[in-house]
């Protein structure tokens, strides 16, 4: 073996040194292999010569006794950069060490051809000898055994092999070569073990690999390992091979890919993007927009699912933003693309055609007639797709952008329209064809829907229109020096018509919002008033707008106020136009009016109101006769009266266009619902009274009242006509009609009102009847609005009746009315008592009222009644009210009373009844803190649920044996004036004075 003798030696002399394992190392040729320290090796060898422990243990003896040499022999005397050169062989003990392990792994493989375990350990260590030491990286976690081959490909691009050092590929060429020799013999007796194939794949990945194996050899080799490997491995072979594609780049790339995407196209995207890298030299944008194009069909139809998680719309975006990018590469010029949609603006006639044409029979004389085979599937069973120019990535022809964001995207993304056509404008922008994009600018406006879509066209217009601007004005700025003076001025008429076009489509804007607004929906009557006040004072345009609105507009699906509509067009002429310059035109505002009262709107008050505008148009320009015909037309009834004037369909199906006629309400129009319209009978009332008799006027109000569509109001309306004109006594029938009409509380108002002006007009002279109307009044009368009632009763008894009569009806109201009512009731009832019979009569009446009316408004009563008697001078009596009243007043919640009653104590009291007073209001106290109430309020206040002092204490005696001595229910009662007035005071002294363990003694002179 030749020795490197020399620092610095020659390519000959380093290429010379090899190879060297051909042929093959034995000790004949090379007697350095076996020393006499390995005699008993190879005699303990030839003794057994099929063993493969013993083998195995001279190889490993071996590669021990190599390693130990190896890191015992001295720094080698070869440069940095001749030692790179040479790698893992750079040092004479290397080179030993390798000979003597292919002798031994030689000799072993003769013995034992077909083993995986010899073959793969002798490959290995060839390769370390060639390609250097392996470099093992650290792994986090497992691996899915069957992953997609997005994620095998990330997960083999980190897993691939790293080697430090190596054999370099032109020095050690026949070293390569013969390490590549030995993978084919292992794979001559090994061709379906896919761990030696992977070890031979991996070597091409290295950096040093030989130009002569690194590309024709290498694609051989994959192809070999897919045709030899079964097809459950090949996702092995495919990461590799896809890895090892991308790193030699070109057509390879190109190849390997389309032969891979044939059979699973799910990394079709990781191939785009490839083909567009920026790092590729030669990108292919037409083969990539074709194969995204195909994927969003895909996608769209439930074919493809991205495995990074896109939507059909984010690859057919990604497929716009390819086209925007490589406009001149990727689409067709506009001769093309114009001759290419007659093509298929004539194939989609012929289909149009050819399916509205009978279907050819299946059969001739009883026989099938068979046209051709089975149509073709794929393996999932479903029909092949038919063969597609713009699908296929082989075929060079350009795409028909135009048709393809028709057809791909407005058709199918409808809410995406102002991307799509913005992106189709970008393309001819491009391209250098601005009369295209302007020109695709503008059917974009006319078709969009939305705002947002028409905002970002129009946006993208104006940036378009200003950046043209800016070109020619930076031209004129900076002429070039072969323009002459004809060019500038071509130049500058393009600039002023380019401006006056900016200028337009600013203008413009207000008018595309509105078509955007009313192509969404052309039934919002709201926006065609808009359009209209766009015009201004253009009146040739404003009446063609509310021509075309009205033409447009279908009277079930409009907004509000249709109608509306209408009612203005017939102003508009009128009035003369918008401005009133012109002549006013009633012929044509009764001819629009008189076409609105044929429309079948959907409220029958619509049309209500049409008909009362063309009345009062008419009243304007002094046509009263015409305006009370009008109002007749209006009103007509039928014969068939029995109709309901609420109209029971559901807008909604209206608006799908299916009305279920189920009966006659649901299938009548507003015309014929019309004579039950309140709003368009008081009109005609109140144009009666205007212009009409009262004859005439008396007519249309008993013809609302026949009708039964009348409300309280104009019952008030047609009496407060009737008395205007003195027919009195009509008037009031007016009134009982009214309340026989309606119930409470509707009639309650017509009640209040008829007898007031009942009792007005006929004052003392109808008592009788006045009588029995308050009486009728009261009979259906809710206790929530009688009071009123009562209260004018008894006031008319005063006046003009009997005071005892006046007095009973105050007794009766005093049971009638409601709750919250009756104290006012008993307030007014002791007055009126008192000034007719004086203070003592008044005693029945708060006895009654002490009786009747809730706890919480007795006490103030009490105090009342406390202070007539001490009027009277009945001091007893007044004690014991004073008592009878302690039981509903707390004395933290009512100071007054206890206050009051003190005060009376201290000026009429002696120090018994002091001190009983002062009893009384313990044991209240006490009561009042063993509410359930209160001891609720008590606990959430200490928020820590702790008791408090009170609460801990026990109830007290002397309320309990009070509530026992009443039988459980209230405290004895106040005595009564029939009664003696010291029964309450005995009582309370022969109660017993040590009933309560804990009550607190006070002295008299305290408090």
């Amino acid at each position: 073996m030749p020795a490197l003798t020399s620092q610095n030696p020659t390519l000959e002399s380093l290429t010379s040194t090899f190879p060297l394992t051909f042929p093959l190392p034995t000790p004949t040729t090379h007697p350095d292999l076996v020393t006499t320290k390995d005699l008993h090796r190879e005699e303990d060898l030839l003794r057994n010569p099929f063993s493969f422990r013993h083998w195995w243990t001279a190889i490993q003896n071996v590669k021990e006794a190599s390693a130990a040499e190896q890191k015992i022999e001295g720094p080698s005397d070869l440069s940095p950069e001749v030692a790179a050169l040479l790698g893992p062989l750079s040092s004479p003990a290397a080179r030993k060490s390798l000979q003597r392990q292919v002798y031994l792994y030689e000799a072993a493989l003769a013995q034992f051809p077909g083993s995986f375990k010899l073959w793969k350990s002798y490959l290995q260590t060839r390769m370390s000898f060639v390609l250097g030491k392996l470099v093992f990286k650290k792994k986090a976690g497992g691996r899915k055994k069957f992953p997609e081959m997005r994620e095998a490909l990330e997960d083999e691009q980190e897993d691939l092999e790293q080697w430090e050092g190596g054999l370099d590929g032109i020095v050690g060429w026949e070293e390569w070569r013969l390490l590549i020799a030995t993978f084919e013999r292992a794979l001559m007796w090994l061709p379906r073990m896919p761990r030696i194939w992977l070890l031979y794949l991996s070597i091409f990945n290295h950096p040093f690999c030989p130009p002569q194996v690194s590309h024709t050899h290498a694609r051989r080799t994959f192809d070999r390992a897919l045709r030899t490997l079964p097809p459950s491995l090949h996702h092995r072979i495919w990461a590799r091979y896809l890895l090892w594609a991308e790193t030699k780049g070109g057509a390879t790339t190109v190849a390997v890919y389309r032969r891979y995407l044939a059979v699973d196209p799910s990394i079709t995207e990781r191939y785009t993007a490839i083909l567009l890298a920026p790092s590729n030299p030669a990108p292919r944008p037409l083969e990539a927009a074709k194969l995204l194009l195909s994927l969003a069909r895909k996608a769209s139809r439930g074919e493809y699912t991205s495995p990074e998680g896109k939507s059909p719309y984010q690859l057919l975006g990604e497929f716009l933003d390819v086209v925007e990018q490589y406009a001149e590469e990727v689409g067709m010029d506009v001769p093309d693309t114009i001759d290419s949609n007659e093509k298929i603006a004539q194939t989609e006639d012929a289909e149009a055609a050819a399916s509205q044409q009978p279907a050819e029979p299946a059969s001739a004389d009883g026989k099938v007639i068979r046209f051709a085979g089975p149509a073709a599937t794929n393996s999932d069973g479903k029909l092949v797709a038919p063969y597609n120019e713009d699908e296929d990535p082989r075929n060079p022809r350009k795409l028909n952008i135009e048709d393809i964001v028709r057809k791909d995207g407005l058709d199918v993304y409808k809410d995406q329209a102002g991307r799509l056509w913005t992106g189709l404008a970008t393309f001819w922008i491009k391209r250098g064809e601005f009369d295209r994009a302007k020109l695709t600018f503008e059917r974009g406006l006319a078709s969009v829907l939305t705002i947002r879509d028409f905002t970002q066209i129009f946006d993208a217009y104006a940036e378009f229109s200003e950046s043209l601007i800016s070109a020619l004005m930076e031209s004129l700025a900076n002429p070039d020096e072969d323009e002459d003076e004809e060019d500038v001025r071509e130049t500058e008429q393009e600039l002023d018509t380019k401006m006056q076009e900016f200028e337009a489509l600013m203008d413009r804007r207000p008018f595309l919002v509105n078509d955007v607004l009313l192509r969404r929906n052309p039934n919002d009557v709201q926006e065609w008033e808009k359009r209209v006040a766009l015009w201004g004072d253009n009146d040739e345009k404003v009446a063609e707008t509310y021509t075309q609105a009205l033409a447009t507009i279908h009277p079930r699906r409009a907004t509000a106020n249709f109608h509306r509509l209408y009612i203005n067009f017939a102003k508009f002429y009128e009035e003369g136009g918008t401005k009133g310059e012109a002549e006013a035109d009633l012929d044509s505002a009764r001819k629009i009016l008189d076409k609105a009262t044929k429309v079948n709107f959907k409220n029958v008050d619509d049309l209500a109101e049409v008909w009362c505008e063309w009345a009062e148009m008419e009243i304007r320009h002094e046509n009263y006769d015409e305006a009370i015909r009008v109002m007749q037309r209006a009103s007509a009834v039928p014969k068939n009266t029995k109709i309901s004037y609420f109209d029971h369909v559901s807008q909604s199906v209206y608006a799908l266009g299916k009305i279920n006629v189920t009966s006659n309400r649901q299938t009548l129009s507003v015309q014929a619902r019309l004579f039950k319209s309140l709003k368009l009978w008081s009109f005609y009332v109140d144009l009666e009274e205007s212009l009409g008799t009262v004859e005439s006027a008396k007519a249309v109000y008993d013809k609302i009242l026949d009708l039964r569509i009348a409300n309280a109001q104009v019952i008030v309306n047609y009496a407060a006509f009737l008395e205007e004109n003195k027919y009195y006594e009509e008037s009031f029938k007016v009134y009982e009609r009214g309340t026989e009409l309606f119930t409470f509380p509707v009639s309650f108002e017509i009640w209040n009102i008829y007898l007031a002006k009942f009792v007005k007009r006929y004052g003392g002279t109808k008592i009788e009847r006045t009588r029995d109307l308050f009486e009728q009044a009261l009979e259906k009368c809710p206790p929530k609005h009688c009071k009123p009632i009562f209260l004018m009763y008894a006031t008319f008894e005063e006046e003009h009746g009997l005071a005892k009569r006046a007095m009973s009806i105050y007794d009766r109201a005093t049971n009638a009315v409601a709750d919250e009512d009756k104290f006012e009731i008993f307030t007014i009832y002791i007055a009126k008592a008192t000034s007719s019979y004086g203070l003592p009569a008044t005693r029945p009446i708060y006895e009654r009222a002490l009786e009747i009316l809730p706890d919480r408004q007795t006490a103030e009563m009490c105090l009342r009644f406390a202070a007539m008697e001490r009027k009277l001078g009945e001091i007893d009596r007044a004690r014991a009210i004073y008592a009878h009243a302690s039981q509903f007043c707390d004395p933290r919640v009512h100071p007054k009373f206890w206050q009051e009653w003190n005060a009376f104590e201290i000026e009429t009291g002696s120090e018994d009844t002091f001190r009983e007073m002062l009893r009384i209001k313990r044991s209240v106290q006490a009561q009042f803190n063993t509410e359930a109430s209160y001891l609720a309020a008590q606990m959430a206040a200490k928020q820590g649920g702790q008791e408090t002092e009170a609460e801990a204490q026990p109830a007290d005696p002397m309320a309990a044996a009070e509530r026992q001595a009443a039988g459980g229910g209230k405290a004895p009662a106040f005595v009564s004036a029939k009664q003696s007035t010291n029964v309450r005071v005995e009582a309370a002294e022969e109660r017993p004075a040590a009933g309560n363990e804990d009550e607190i003694h006070i002295s008299d002179d305290e408090d």
